[in-house]
């Protein structure tokens, strides 16, 4: 093996440094990452689960809960972590790979954890491509916690089979919000820390948000959950895999992909774009007097 090139054999059968070296070609943007993507067969199936929902509502602990119960029935996992990443120094602000310590060296979990890099949607702007890596590096499912800010919830709708949002009891004051964002593209809800006080009544009003739904086929399932004492997993997971054999009809399938394609070439159209460099740009022009911050974009970047 040569250079940067990637053992599409080794890869195949999840070995952990084809993989780790196949997603860095893919996240630093290099040719042999696009010649990567280009090259890979999409014949097995390989389920995208998107958990998702706010900050504080367990979702790393679920998602350890998760793979806890998974390895016991002889599966293999893979795992993206997607990190907050700070303003200030572009850097990744939270560890799950030190989160999940407990996973880290298992021969049957590969964990990545992926920093946001100032993109907007709260998602890491290429995990698309590697995610679509990881489907052919062997596991038999995928799971990608996002960060659960900005449009990260819509993008997750874009990428994965089924999307699991996860809430906790103390949610209950606002879950007439949830009409307008996470009930559109949530496959399934999850009240996490269940053993708190106000669950069963946040459970019930959850569900009457989720029958005033149209009939889709699929009922939205509600499920009670207490991850550090795994209290709820098994059903999660049964319900995924329910949600997992529809396969989905083929026109959700086909909006699927083409949220995923329309998120693809907006990321592949904004990564000319520099944001540092953009910051000591807008540094240098806001100290001067009469900055107008639309002039600006219209002669630096909406007319190039």
């Amino acid at each position: 093996m040569k250079g940067n090139s990637i053992d599409t054999s080794l890869l195949k059968n999840g070995d952990p440094r084809q993989l780790a070296r196949a997603i860095s070609l893919v996240e630093n943007d290099l040719p042999e990452g696009k010649k990567l993507l280009a090259s890979l067969p999409f014949e097995r199936h390989v389920p995208v689960v998107g958990i998702t929902g706010p900050p504080g509502a367990g979702k790393s602990s679920l998602v350890n809960a998760l793979i806890y119960h998974l390895l016991r029935d002889g599966k293999k996992i893979g795992v993206l972590a997607v990190d907050p990443t700070s303003p200030f120094n572009f850097g990744s602000l939270l560890g799950d790979r030190i989160r999940m310590t407990d996973h880290f060296n298992h021969p049957d979990v590969y964990i990545r954890s992926l920093a946001t890099r100032g993109n907007l949607g709260g998602l890491s702007a290429k995990i698309f491509e590697i995610s679509d890596v990881m489907r052919h590096a062997g596991f038999d499912v995928i799971l990608i916690e996002t960060v659960g800010v900005g449009q990260s919830e819509v993008e997750i709708a874009g990428l994965a089979d089924t999307t699991v949002v996860v809430l906790v009891p103390e949610a209950g004051d606002e879950v007439q919000t949830l009409k307008s964002g996470l009930m559109e593209i949530a496959d399934m809800f999850v009240v996490n820390k269940s053993d708190r006080e106000g669950a069963d009544i946040f459970v019930k009003n959850l569900n009457a948000l989720v029958h005033q739904k149209a009939d889709s086929g699929w009922k939205i399932p509600v499920i009670k959950t207490i991850a550090t004492s795994q209290t709820g997993v098994a059903e999660l997971w049964d319900q995924i895999q329910k949600h997992n054999a529809l396969n989905m009809g083929n026109e959700r399938k086909a909006l699927l992909i083409a949220e995923k394609a329309w998120q693809l070439i907006m990321h592949h159209r904004m990564s000319t774009i520099d944001k540092q460099g953009l910051l000591k740009d807008i540094q240098a022009a806001s100290g001067k007097t009469g900055f107008n911050l639309y002039d600006y974009l219209d002669n630096h970047y909406y007319n190039s």
